[in-house]
């Protein structure tokens, strides 16, 4: 029987629950109600947790208020993303809970995880219930009932995760969009992977307790999706010399064959030769069923991931580098009453917000949530009294806020944009003439007036809003929901924007993705602007990954 447990094995479940977390980051990420490629709670979660693992894991021999102090401040500062901030919060009150003891009995332990449940639902403004807050309430309310007749930590521990399952199972029954969907609250899964993990350490399984420092956020990212983008690696062309018929009927069986292991296919025959361009994993059989019709030449390989990994490096480089050389140049400036920083998605976008007087940008947004610590580093660098943070992303807006917690030395004001064009619109009504309290006012009631839709591509098969998708499917998307669902990009924008305008609209604006050609999206907007000749329509180059379009409707 374990009676008591002491900071070194609560450094080590601790540990261990972030392993564990980190080894099924990916399947929560799968968990996902909204089948969009973009920020994932597995990978939120994730970040959180290994920012203070990382620091866990080189201390040695620490008391219980150390290790306490260690947790909370890594995973307050690593949070990204709303699972990531609620994370952080729960952990940050659970060692609240256990920092005055030298052991931790079950009465302990109990009492700790109440003080986390109570911490985490203070941080978020309106509670959902179907979450990770109703799981960790679960788990919480369970202890606290166990820790009356169980003395035994390992019996304790496994009777609170069973709970904590036993809530989880029921979170379709609380959120209609997860039962539509058919599946558990991600982040009350992560969750539950964090106290399984914890569990193995404490009943004697072997964990690997390494953990790599966290990795830093420049202020130009490279998307963590970039390899997930690129379904097929290698570009892979050459030219088949035929030497025998190459007939219609052997055209589209070869066609076809290369549609089963890649995409992005081109076949053009002349009759002596074949031109073949193909996107595939597996450039071996493409060569190989080609030479069944003939020799091959001016063959050329490669490698899309690391050609597209290398440009995005040293694109992110460059503005960096320009970034941090501005923010040296500004060092000896006085310094300002109002400064803005700015989460980003794209170098235009970064462009549009740079010309509206945004002092420092975080790229971000949906591939990318930036971490608490991401937003601190910023707001030291803006030289200002007051500085006004735009989230511009619902993910986003808790680290913010977590930021503006732990900012001593100058006012932090987060106005709540959940969309690129909230942010734009909140910059444009920025007077420098004004206080910063009426600047926030009037930027709170000007983002209530813009609608945005946003033009993406699903990644699996899933029915949101009474709305069948499966993967590849082309999503438009509102403030709301989902509006419109499609196999064509130009279709699906028109179908999204009649959800989206009224009467009453007079701007539409319209940023396109580093995937859509300028002159597709001139003639959307040129096609637009004669549908509605009420609107003023914008067209720029928003250069934004994983969304077609971002289109704000005012």
């Amino acid at each position: 029987m374990i009676k008591t447990i002491d900071a070194q094995m609560v450094a080590k479940m601790f540990l261990g629950g972030a392993k564990n977390l980190e080894s099924n980051k990916e399947w929560i990420n799968e968990l996902n109600v909204f089948p969009v490629p973009d920020g994932d709670t597995g990978t939120n979660m994730t970040m959180t947790i290994t920012a203070a693992a990382a620091d866990v894991s080189k201390l040695d021999n620490p008391d219980m208020y150390t290790l306490g102090k260690c947790i909370s401040s890594g995973s307050l500062r690593g949070a990204r993303g709303n699972s990531g901030v609620i994370l952080s919060q729960l952990l940050r009150g659970f060692t609240k809970g256990i920092r005055d003891h030298e052991e931790l009995d079950v009465i302990d332990l109990a009492g700790a995880m109440q003080k986390a449940v109570e911490t985490a639902y203070k941080a978020v403004m309106k509670p959902k219930e179907g979450t990770i807050l109703t799981v960790a309430k679960g788990a919480a309310d369970k202890a606290a009932e166990l820790s009356e007749s169980v003395e035994d930590v390992e019996e304790f521990a496994r009777l609170v995760i069973e709970e904590a399952e036993a809530v989880l199972a029921k979170t379709p029954d609380m959120l209609p969009v997860l039962k539509e969907a058919g599946v558990v609250d991600s982040g009350g899964q992560g969750l539950v992977q964090v106290l399984k993990g914890a569990y193995d350490v404490l009943t004697g399984k072997e964990v690997d307790y390494s953990f790599e420092g966290q990795k830093k956020a420049e202020p130009v990212k490279i998307s963590a999706q970039t390899e997930a983008e690129i379904k097929f690696g290698y570009c892979t062309e050459f030219i088949i010399m035929l030497d025998k018929e190459f007939s219609e009927k052997a055209e589209l069986e070869f066609k076809a064959y290369l549609e089963s292991i890649g995409d992005s296919i081109v076949v053009v025959s002349d009759g002596e030769v074949v031109k073949v361009h193909v996107h595939t994993n597996d450039p071996g059989l493409a060569i190989q069923r080609a030479l069944t019709y003939g020799a091959l030449s001016n063959m050329k390989i490669d490698n899309m991931r690391l050609e597209h990994e290398e440009k995005l490096i040293k694109e992110a480089s460059r503005i960096a580098e320009e970034q941090k050389k501005a923010v040296e140049e500004k060092k000896d400036e006085p310094r300002k009453a109002m400064g803005f920083i700015s989460v980003s998605i794209g170098n235009g976008v970064g462009e549009i917000f740079r010309e509206l007087g945004v002092d420092y940008l975080i790229e971000g947004g949906q591939t990318m949530n930036p971490s608490t610590e991401d937003m601190l580093e910023a707001i030291e660098k803006v030289n200002a009294d007051t500085v006004f943070i735009l989230p511009n992303n619902k993910n986003i807006i808790l680290a913010a806020n977590q930021a503006s917690y732990l900012c001593e030395d100058k006012k932090i004001v987060v106005v709540p944009t959940k969309t690129v064009p909230q942010g734009i619109t909140a910059m444009i009504s920025y007077n420098p003439d004004e206080t910063p309290e009426a600047n926030a006012e009037v930027m709170q009631e000007e983002i209530q007036n813009v609608k945005t839709g946003q033009v993406t591509y699903a990644v699996r098969d899933t029915k949101i809003d009474d709305k069948e998708i499966h993967e590849g499917d082309i999503m438009g998307i509102g403030d709301a929901g989902i509006l419109a669902v499609g196999k064509s990009i130009e279709a699906t924008t028109k179908a999204m924007m009649a959800e989206l305008v009224d009467e009453d609209s007079e701007i539409i604006g319209i940023y396109y993705g580093e995937d859509v050609k300028e002159e597709d999206a001139q003639k959307l907007g040129d096609e637009l602007a004669a549908l509605y000749p009420n609107a003023e329509v914008e067209v720029h180059n928003g250069g934004q990954p994983i969304y077609y379009y971002v289109i704000s409707v005012e």
